[in-house]
């Protein structure tokens, strides 16, 4: 634990009335436990997100503002209005097609920080990660240590914790891609499996954060729990915790992984960001454990250790669903496009004039040719749509109408089809199932 000149403590609202607090990048999987914990704690809550509707459905009594830590124009002023503290939870772990180090870790930090100066709010608690500094070799670790030298020469009464492996009753990124390997069938697929991990529940740390804003000010500290586990003890556990019967861990070499870490990599710069990708491996093999240190008396009672979390914490049907679709659902969606571009390539191409014929069988005469190309396009034009990541939801449920369509329109020309042997429409139906099954998880958080 580092410490700073000690400044003075943030200031208090007058008696008998509430202190607020400006939580960002509150609608992520550690800022809505930290916004809940204030709440919990009797703090007004001001959340603030990019795109705050989805997020302020589901906690509608916080005051939510948008703020764009890429966005130079950010009403920062607005957002500070009355405000005690606040808490910078925003982050991302490789630039993507809706990520950017730059403006998560060094433009918005300094725009933020000039603001707090500008609005006369001291008290800053900052979000960082155990290993972020230079000595890690990534972008991501770079840019968080810029973060943290800013705020330390900022003037503030800041705090920085740096929390390992954050675990929580729901699983988004990291935590999710363990689960899924926890859940995998027959083994446990680990690429190393000795790293060490000291995880920590994210009620616990969310209770950190709140102490922290009236913690002495000046402090950097590692934020781990009690009980350290390799990975491979991790994903086990996990496995156990799910229900699921033991399996063999399956240790993969790198040259193994490296290809799909590339793709991870790709998919990320194509609006599909993952953990997994290369900056999460080497995060891992340089320090995902932190510092063992003592827990800040200033921060309240120490966290759980991992076994007593998932003694406290019992899974649920959801939390088995939810580890083994993972892999499924970007399985379905490439499955869904490719089965879609394929069958518009394939009736410009080699089936036009069995697809002609077919419609002309069917009673529709010369706009036989005019049906079959219109519908080929619109086949391309789904089985593209549904990659781009703001489009999937929308595309899939375009696919199962269309497919319905086809099915009722063939259903009028060609009822004997429902009787071939080889099931022309009966399969149509598979298609429609899957395509509504991509539609209705499309939530990522």
């Amino acid at each position: 634990m580092r410490h700073a000149r000690a400044r003075s403590r943030p200031r208090r609202s007058g008696a008998g009335l509430t202190r607020r607090v400006l939580i960002l990048g509150a609608g992520g999987f550690i800022g809505a436990q930290v916004a809940a914990a204030f709440d919990r704690a009797g703090w007004a809550v001001r959340a603030a997100a990019r795109r705050p509707a989805a997020s302020a459905r589901r906690a509608p009594g916080f005051d939510w503002v948008a703020l764009d830590f890429a966005d130079a124009q950010a009403d920062w002023a607005g957002a500070l209005a009355g405000v005690d503290a606040v808490v910078n939870c925003v982050g991302a772990l490789q630039d993507g097609a809706e990520d950017s180090l730059t403006a998560a870790h060094v433009d918005g930090p300094r725009r933020m920080i000039a603001a707090l100066q500008a609005a006369g709010v001291r008290r800053l608690v900052h979000l960082s990660a155990v290993g972020a500094d230079d000595a890690a070799g990534t972008d991501y670790a770079r840019s968080k240590a810029e973060t943290e030298r800013m705020i330390a020469a900022s003037g503030l009464d800041w705090v920085i914790l740096r929390p390992s492996l954050v675990i929580g009753r729901g699983a988004f990124g990291g935590t999710g891609l363990i689960r899924a390997l926890a859940s995998f069938p027959f083994v446990i697929p680990m690429v190393g499996g000795d790293q060490v991990f000291r995880p920590i529940f994210a009620e616990d740390l969310a209770g950190a954060v709140v102490a922290a804003v009236d913690a002495p000010p000046g402090v950097t500290a590692d934020l781990g729990g009690p009980q350290a586990v390799t990975q491979s003890d991790l994903l086990q556990k996990y496995r156990a915790w799910l229900g699921l019967p033991p399996a063999p861990v399956l240790r993969l070499p790198l040259a193994v992984a490296r290809p799909a870490l590339a793709v991870g990599d790709v998919l990320g710069h194509l609006g599909w960001p993952s953990p997994l990708r290369t900056t999460s491996l080497q995060q891992m093999n340089h320090d995902v454990a932190g510092r063992d240190e003592p827990w800040p008396a200033a921060l309240g009672a120490p966290p759980r250790g991992f076994d007593a979390v998932l003694r406290q914490v019992p899974a649920s049907v959801q939390d088995v669903h939810h580890a083994r679709l993972w892999f499924v659902r970007p399985l379905a969606i490439a499955t869904l496009s490719l089965f879609w571009i394929a069958t518009g390539i394939i009736t410009l191409r080699w089936g036009w004039n069995a697809s002609v014929a077919t419609l002309q069988a069917g009673g529709f005469g010369a706009l036989s040719p005019w049906i079959a190309g219109g519908g080929a396009v619109v086949d391309l034009l789904l089985g593209m749509a549904i990659l781009k990541r703001s489009w999937t939801a929308r595309a899939a449920v375009g696919m199962a109408l269309v497919s319905v369509g086809y099915l009722i329109a063939g259903t009028f020309s060609l009822p004997q089809l429902w009787f071939d042997p080889l099931g022309p429409w009966l399969k149509v139906l598979p298609g429609v199932v899957l395509a509504l099954y991509v539609a209705a998880t499309e939530a990522r958080r």
